[in-house]
């Protein structure tokens, strides 16, 4: 059946999520062309500090709680029953349908069902569920298999949910959501391997990067005045993974060397007290600069006064990995030179030599190696700056991104074959 405009359920982990501006992007184009968008969310996210898309498109009215599954089946039988006693009246045929034990072939399903129909009463079928995680692909299929015979189950795999939880739950953990989903996208090449491997068709599978709006970003060629300190700047969680520990040891190390340099550190997470005190016990307390969490309007200041950009990232020890991450795109895109790791999908970004370097994992010595090259070849900077903006313009352009998307969907509704080499090109990283 030919779509027009296309209704569409976003199913995420948490909403609003300052981390995860690549959904934002995608839910802001689908709405700019047209279409219909509902976010339906397992936990509430932080408003204290939120992008700006979730004011501008009043997102907030658009997001729908699910309600928790208790784990042991009774509690979760019982909690369902409970829903459908005092829900039933809203969408009775709904809930009948999330009670058809014999086609969702268990009480356990049946349980999931009554949870996740409540969010669905009197709504609209959907066109398209799209799991933004793989670990929400669960939900998402429920919410494909309560609605209309037509919608479309799609699912993106983007980091944690194709490396520290297949670790946690084993090799097999999507075997099932591989067999019943319509169709898988990978946000880089590396995942999707992974994913492959896993049990998914590759002809299911394509790689759609994270999208930015370079506009929101603006170059600038960077250089270095007469007697201006030296500004390097990170921007991640405070987590094991993004490797910010490594990146202070090697500030450690040129700190005697370059005792004008500033590190600029903007992010917040479980790590910050272990990080003041290393940033304490090496020294370097007048150099580094903990900002925490900010809104994007203030990271951009930031990053406009800074000089190189450093990206760290390693593998957690649960095997947590990064892919192509957007803000080693948005500093790429100002311009900024970059050093970062040969790690996960951030190879498929950084072009080492050309764009910046990469460095072994958890190398302290090589990423202060990296960074003093960069410091004492500031006539680099430029050539490095131009050649990370257009990469980043050409292959994570959000607009480009966005339309084929919406082309993705239409495919996938009107049961048309999806070019595996054409369109995997066209939206590879």
């Amino acid at each position: 059946m030919k779509q027009q405009s296309l209704r569409v359920a976003f199913v995420v982990s948490h909403f609003p999520m300052l981390s995860e501006p690549f959904i934002l992007n995608q839910i802001a184009g689908l709405l700019d062309r047209g279409h219909e968008v509902d976010i339906y969310s397992e936990f509430h996210g932080d408003t204290t500090k939120v992008h700006p898309s979730v004011e501008k498109y009043q997102l907030l009215d658009r997001t729908f709680y699910l309600h928790p599954v208790p784990d042991a089946l009774p509690n979760r039988v019982a909690s369902g029953l409970n829903l459908l006693l005092r829900q039933w009246h809203r969408d009775p045929v709904l809930f009948l349908r999330s009670l058809n034990v014999f086609k969702h072939r268990s009480l356990a399903a049946a349980g999931w069902l009554l949870h996740t129909a409540p969010a669905l009463a009197q709504k609209t079928p959907y066109d398209i569920v799209h799991a933004q995680f793989g670990t929400q692909g669960f939900r998402g299929r429920l919410l494909r298999d309560l609605g209309a015979p037509w919608t479309k189950l799609v699912v993106t795999f983007r980091g944690h949910d194709i490396s520290s939880y297949v670790d946690r739950y084993g090799a097999t953990v999507y075997r099932p959501l591989f067999q019943t989903g319509d169709f898988f996208l990978a946000n880089c090449e590396f995942f999707r391997q992974r994913v492959i491997q896993l049990g998914c068709d590759p002809q299911k599978i394509i790689v759609h990067g994270s999208g930015i709006d370079c506009s929101q970003f603006a170059f600038v060629a960077r250089s270095l005045a007469s007697q201006e300190p030296i500004r390097i700047a990170t921007t991640g969680r405070l987590v094991e993974k993004k490797g910010i520990e490594y990146s202070i040891r090697a500030i450690g190390k040129l700190a005697s060397t370059y005792p004008h340099l500033e590190y600029h550190i903007i992010g917040d997470g479980p790590l910050r007290p272990h990080f003041e005190q290393l940033i304490q016990d090496l020294g370097i307390a007048h150099l580094v600069t903990l900002h925490g969490q900010q809104p994007q309007r203030e990271l951009i200041q930031i990053l406009n006064r800074c000089h190189i950009f450093v990206a760290p990232s390693v593998t957690a020890a649960d095997g947590n990995q990064d892919a192509p991450v957007n803000v080693l795109k948005e500093a790429m895109a100002m311009g900024l030179p970059v050093v970062s790791t040969q790690h996960g999908g951030i190879p498929e970004l950084v072009q080492d030599g050309i764009s910046g370097f990469l460095v072994p994992e958890r190398d302290a010595d090589a990423l202060a190696e990296r960074l003093e090259f960069l410091i004492n070849h500031a006539d680099r900077w430029p050539a490095m700056g131009q050649a990370g903006r257009a990469y980043v313009e050409t292959h994570y352009n959000m607009n480009t991104l966005n339309d084929e998307l919406v082309t993705l969907y239409q495919r996938l509704l009107n049961a048309e074959p999806i070019p595996q080499a054409a369109l995997a090109a066209s939206m590879s990283t």
